[in-house]
């Protein structure tokens, strides 16, 4: 599968939250979805408490399904608490790259 629609996010944790919204992030519903080519999880190396995610997906329509989907808004409301202000989020068109684990 080829990824056309990505999607980045940072996003501060609370103070002493961020093991606990990453380990949501890894849970996701997205990730066995087949949608889903890309999702990456990653830390701030300079603030521990800024997590990012960056997301590719088959097409923006299949990320925008998924997302109003009850597992997805699910996921959003557990999030949410462990946050700590304004979170930025960006939608991309991969051009390429490489992700190996």
């Amino acid at each position: 599968m080829s990824v056309h629609h990505g999607f980045q996010a940072t996003m501060t944790a609370q103070p002493g939250k961020a093991d606990e919204l990453i380990q949501l992030l890894l849970d996701a519903p997205s990730l066995p979805h087949d949608d889903c080519v890309v999702f990456l999880v990653s830390r701030s190396a300079s603030d521990r408490d800024v997590v990012h995610v960056i997301e590719g997906w088959t097409s923006a329509e299949a990320h925008s399904a998924f997302f109003t989907g009850e597992q997805a808004q699910d996921l959003v409301a557990k999030l949410q608490p462990l946050l700590a202000g304004d979170s930025a989020y960006t939608d991309a068109v991969p051009v390429g790259g490489k992700a190996t684990f």
